[in-house]
């Protein structure tokens, strides 16, 4: 079986915990997981972590199966301001593939694009106060079809394990619970 393309976009700003943690998670599982870098390969969390992308967007033209989009301010302004990024988030997303975000992606990123239109999601508490066409849900990740949300850092491995839940299988999924110790 082929593995799934899987592609985590990274700018600066970006929510380190987000971003490593799917990355991490991701790659254990067997996933091929590319980091893109929004727009270069040098890119500066909110905390001041630097973290080197595989590949800067620009240079990335492969189909993909999904793309992790993980928050963090200004880090999901700044992939909501990229063409780019948009290009292909909307591409897999029309494709069918899976769109997955974390945070204040969800909401800075997805919303504006029509992606969570008629679909219950999540997103860090407050970013939701603008939302007329999605429904709110408070819970710490969201799946509704090939849409995956989540609150924030302190759920970053439940939304990992929800997306290898969805491209590799459930054993997978739980295989990385245990593996890294989560609590039941």
């Amino acid at each position: 079986m082929e593995r799934k393309r899987v592609a985590l976009l990274l700018a600066d700003g970006f929510e380190e915990v987000e971003a490593v943690t799917p990355i991490d998670f991701l790659r254990r599982a067997g996933l091929d997981l590319i980091s893109l870098g929004v727009p270069g390969l040098q890119v500066t969390g909110g905390h001041d972590i630097i973290v080197h992308a595989d590949r800067k967007i620009e240079d990335f033209d492969r189909e993909l199966d999904a793309v992790v989009i993980p928050g963090g301010m200004p880090g999901a302004a700044n992939i909501a301001a990229s063409k780019a990024a948009v290009r292909l988030i909307e591409d897999v997303y029309r494709k069918g593939g899976l769109v997955a975000a974390i945070c204040a992606a969800p909401a800075v990123v997805l919303y504006p694009l029509g992606i969570l239109d008629d679909r219950k999601a999540t997103c860090f508490p407050g970013f939701e106060k603008e939302w007329t066409r999605a429904s709110f849900s408070p819970d710490r990740v969201v799946i509704d079809g090939n849409v995956i949300t989540s609150r924030g850092a302190g759920t970053a491995a439940e939304f990992s394990e929800a997306i290898i839940a969805r491209l590799a299988g459930a054993a997978a999924a739980a295989d990385i619970h245990s593996r890294t110790l989560q609590r039941d």
